[in-house]
């Protein structure tokens, strides 16, 4: 159940602004509600701890304004909208108070409640071009309460650049390590510190790259352990997943 709105709920019956028909009302709503186009998990935070995120990418201005005003109503977390245009984000702070857009990244932030920061997640870029989806992963594992550090422009071409920054390297609880044209940078990284590193492939690259596939392959086949990989560009799914990572110190046993 979506803890807002259930306190709302609870709250109303115990000072009568709710009778039991509306209140039961309520509640049905509260494993998901519809919205005719979109069906929202209001569960989400719950089981994942962190409300379900908006995929703007092939939604219309209109759908992605209705699910952020909605979701923003109903819960007491960051909300996230990736892969958007800035008209669309235009549209949504016309609507929702406080919407941050991100332009590097596409990326639609509006912050609720607490905003303090755990652990450590390092994300590193190969290259200045790989920034995009690096800054999605690094704003998606922020958003959702992780203290991040970047370092970017540090690829196998230069790999005295990256030494630079061991120091910074063995702090981290967890390492995103984001490239494109051969995808070499994660293997380096993973050789170098104690701790997991997810590996994510971008589609930058000349035509042998085929859009990030030999990134994603020379990824997947790394001689280096402890590293996983996410799918071609999926910041937001590494910076997820390097935040459950990083919260499982704070998990009960």
């Amino acid at each position: 159940m979506n803890e807002k709105r259930l306190r709302e709920i609870l709250l109303g019956i115990r000072e009568k602004k709710l009778n039991i028909d509306e209140a039961v009302e309520g509640l049905k709503r509260l494993p998901f509600y519809d919205l005719g186009f979109a069906k929202i998990d209001s569960h989400r935070e719950l089981r994942r701890g962190f409300p379900e995120v908006v995929y703007c990418a092939g939604k219309t201005t209109e759908q992605v304004v209705t699910i952020v005003r909605d979701m923003a109503e109903k819960t007491d977390h960051n909300i996230l909208a990736t892969r958007a245009g800035r008209e669309v984000y235009e549209a949504v702070a016309a609507e929702v108070a406080g919407a941050e857009y991100h332009d590097i990244a596409r990326f639609i932030i509006i912050r609720h409640g607490s905003q303090e920061k755990r652990g450590c997640i390092v994300v590193l870029s190969a290259g200045t071009s790989d920034m995009p989806v690096a800054e999605e992963a690094a704003l998606t594992a922020e958003a959702m309460g992780n203290r991040v550090e970047r370092v970017y422009d540090v690829g196998v071409a230069g790999i005295h650049r990256l030494f630079n920054y061991r120091d910074k390297l063995l702090v981290a609880r967890v390492l995103i390590a984001v490239a494109g044209m051969e995808g070499a940078l994660p293997s380096v990284v993973a050789g170098l510190v104690d701790k997991p590193v997810i590996a994510v492939p971008t589609s930058v690259g000349y035509g042998a790259s085929f859009g990030g596939l030999a990134a994603l392959l020379a990824m997947l086949n790394s001689c280096a352990s402890g590293v996983s990989v996410v799918n071609i560009d999926n910041g937001f799914g590494a910076g997820y997943q390097a935040s459950l990572i990083n919260s499982l110190e704070n998990s009960p046993v």
